[in-house]
């Protein structure tokens, strides 16, 4: 209750240990299905053998997996860390990794048992007892290690990585037991009601951040619990510390939020839905955060996620070509099906063009090249400088009362300056970032969103240094609201209006067959924004989780 997410898993079978050798009971690919030879590798006699080359190349043969991994599992359950910090391949980092295991974290008694390999894979489970004064608790937990071959002698060592000793660990965070960094908060919704990772599972990583955040200044005492301590690299991606046991319950202090019951739970039922989805909804007249969700609780996208928004972006490109007097809603404007800028041959969705078509009907199909074709006349920081003083992005200083990223649109040159007027190149968003974008054009003003109202601990929220003109507010919400009505969100937003917008967006990532699916838009006074990601069209994919938010809303 306000507490960090735990981890506490249980395995119902116990292992054997033998002379505290690791005696592993599995069948096929498991460590004690192979007879192991020497060094990993079948003997080999002869004069033959003596001309073979000192360095071992190619893929690894499942002795020489298993001997690594026994040999590294062995001497962790017997407590020998230097010779368990040998058999991999940065000694230095894992003895430090594994001497916190007993020293810091205070963890007795292991026993690791592997699973089934799995090519150059080993599973294994840890079971063991963390002690703190004279309190016990036992821990249990399942992680992974994977061989490779030194370079210089092709010698099978484990690839040593923090995640090994527990896979909440990233490179450069540590294990601690003892009394809480920060005391449990009690996380309220908006009408009083409690916040529980296990009512609302996305909130977990938001409870996280409020701990972090609030714990102390909320009045609350901490308790005892093993958990995992950000390090710097960790600390640089405003990921929050986790605690994985908890040895005696710490009094929490309260802290009340603005998220509504009602939209949480409808944008759970929503990302649930869906693979790898997150989505924001704000009130655009205020920045209160009403409603975030992801698929994944393990890591906040909709707060903290770093993904090029795709054509959603053309909200934010639209008010600054509007504003320079190069495009105006009703005026004919040029839509091609390519247009090349700075090296770079630009193409439209399925190659399609608007032969005398209007500036809105571009926006509203989400013509690529309509935008492209504006570059030319804009400088380098155009773009950066409308994201940053018209809506309040990429500056890096929202308070919003948990981590968060602020969006980034650096300046760029040459055809990544004319990517990024389309939402690709150098631009990156999340949900809440989109859903702010759409705020603004609703209300008019930026309204910096926030979890936690400023009064609470005496935050400055940040501000946009200027508004968009009259006319050009006008413009850019006739263009979101044909674009609900009649362009590439009409589906999602049927019956939704008439007081609507909305912009779809697919991004294209690099190694995904499919593209990120992205949908922003406003009704009434909620303005909300998603992604799901290889998600395909935005309209398909983020657009109905989107909608059905918007209509919940009210």
């Amino acid at each position: 209750m306000g507490k960090r997410r735990r981890v506490t898993e249980r395995r119902s079978t116990r292992p054997a240990v033998v002379g505290g050798m690791i005696a592993v009971v599995v069948g096929g690919a498991g460590l004690g299905g192979y007879a192991l030879y020497g060094g990993g590798a079948a003997a080999e006699d002869g004069p033959a053998a003596a001309k073979k080359p000192q360095v071992r190349t190619g893929p690894l043969a499942a002795a020489e997996v298993t001997t690594a991994a026994r040999a590294f599992l062995t001497a962790w359950q017997q407590g020998k860390v230097a010779e368990a910090a040998a058999v991999t391949d940065d000694p230095a980092a894992a003895g430090a990794v594994l001497t916190g295991w007993t020293k810091d974290a205070r963890i007795t008694g292991a026993t690791l048992t592997a699973g089934p390999r799995a090519g150059d894979k080993v599973p294994f489970a840890v079971k063991g007892t963390v002690t703190f004064g004279k309190t016990s608790k036992p821990v249990a937990y399942d992680s992974a290690l994977t061989v490779v071959r030194r370079a210089e002698d092709g010698e099978p060592l484990v690839d040593w990585h923090a995640s090994v000793v527990h896979p909440d660990l990233a490179d450069g965070d540590t294990l601690v037991t003892g009394e809480a960094g920060d005391p449990p908060v009690k996380a309220l919704d908006r009408d009083g009601g409690e916040l529980t990772a296990k009512e609302y599972p996305s909130l977990g990583t938001v409870l996280d951040g409020l701990r972090e955040k609030y714990g102390k200044k909320a009045g609350g005492t901490a308790g005892v619990e093993l958990r995992v301590v950000r390090g710097k690299a960790s600390k640089a991606k405003k990921a929050s510390d986790k605690t994985l046991v908890e040895l005696s319950e710490g009094t929490p202090g309260t802290v009340r939020t603005t998220l509504s019951p009602s939209l949480q739970a409808a944008a759970e039922k929503q990302v649930a839905g869906a693979e790898r989805a997150s989505v924001v909804v704000t009130r655009a007249s205020t920045g209160e955060i009403l409603a975030v969700a992801n698929s994944n609780p393990n890591f906040n996208t909709a707060f903290q996620g770093s993904l090029a928004p795709g054509s959603t972006m053309k909200v934010v490109t639209s008010s600054l070509l509007i504003e320079k007097g190069l495009a105006s809603a009703d005026k004919a404007h040029p839509c091609p099906k390519y247009f090349s800028y700075g090296g770079w041959k630009f193409q439209n969705d399925d190659k399609f063009e608007i032969k005398g078509g209007s500036f809105k009907a571009s926006f509203a199909r989400s013509c690529n090249t309509a935008f492209i074709s504006q570059a030319g006349k804009l400088d380098d920081d155009s773009l950066t400088e409308q994201a940053q003083q018209v809506f309040g992005l990429s500056s890096n200083n929202w308070a919003v009362g948990v981590p968060t990223f602020d969006g980034s649109v650096p300046v760029q040159k040459a055809a990544q300056k004319a990517a990024e007027l389309i939402g690709q190149g150098g631009v990156r968003m999340n949900p809440l970032n989109m859903a702010s974008v759409a705020a603004t054009v609703k209300s008019g003003t930026f309204h910096q969103p926030y979890l936690v109202a400023p009064s609470v601990d005496g935050r400055t929220l940040a501000k946009a240094p200027r508004t968009m003109s009259a006319g050009t507010l006008s413009q850019l919400r006739e263009l979101m609201n044909y674009t609900a009505a009649h362009g590439t969100a009409a589906e999602p937003m049927a019956g939704l209006g008439p007081d609507y917008g909305a912009k779809t967006g697919s991004a294209e990532v690099d190694g995904q067959k499919e593209p990120n699916g992205w949908f922003t838009a406003y009704r009434g006074d909620l303005a909300a924004a998603g992604v799901v990601q290889q998600g395909g069209h935005g309209s398909e994919s983020a657009g109905p989780i989107v909608a059905a938010l918007l209509k919940a809303g009210g």
